[in-house]
């Protein structure tokens, strides 16, 4: 089943997402979209974190970009977990890569055949930001959270830690 979690910063998408993978066995792949070069302390941190919340023996993948190829890869694995969509949108559309890479990677989750969980940041429920670039974000965000979602059997918003089911079967 393809599965699309998103929730806002801290909700507990990541958590849930791992719980969701966990359950599907122990041979687990996890791409992260983090660009190793943009980190500062604090995302050191974060990636630190989410590490340890993991299971050791899940196989990381780093994919800042080139997120279809990753997934095209990995079709042998008891679940995939992608986390997150926004920090790659936000890293192709730094490269100027995004329209192909988008294209790419819906492409590549139409034929991906396995347990794939997903995760994102929803940012689109605040407020229009003043920048180019911060609109463009928020917009591209939008867009592709629906064509993610419409190719997802199952879609969970979560917030304050509690999962919310949009579409598909019940947790």
């Amino acid at each position: 089943m393809k599965q699309f979690v998103l929730g806002g910063a801290r909700s507990g998408k990541s958590s849930l997402a791992e719980i969701l993978c966990a359950d599907c066995g122990d041979k687990v792949a996890y791409i992260a979209t983090a660009n190793k070069a943009w980190n500062d302390a604090e995302m050191e941190a974060r990636i630190t974190r989410h590490r340890q919340q993991r299971s050791g023996h899940w196989h990381t993948i780093e994919a800042p970009v080139a997120l279809a190829e990753a997934l095209a890869e990995l079709q042998d694995y008891d679940a995939v977990m992608i986390d997150c969509l926004t920090l790659w949108l936000s890293n192709c559309l730094h490269q100027d890569c995004w329209p192909q890479q988008r294209q790419d990677f819906l492409n590549a989750l139409e034929n991906f055949n396995g347990e794939l969980v997903i995760v994102s940041n929803e940012v689109g429920m605040g407020i229009v930001p003043l920048g180019e670039l911060s609109r463009r974000f928020v917009d591209e965000s939008g867009f592709l959270h629906q064509a993610v979602a419409a190719r997802c059997q199952r879609v969970i918003f979560t917030a304050a830690g509690l999962p919310l089911v949009m579409k598909g079967p019940g947790l």
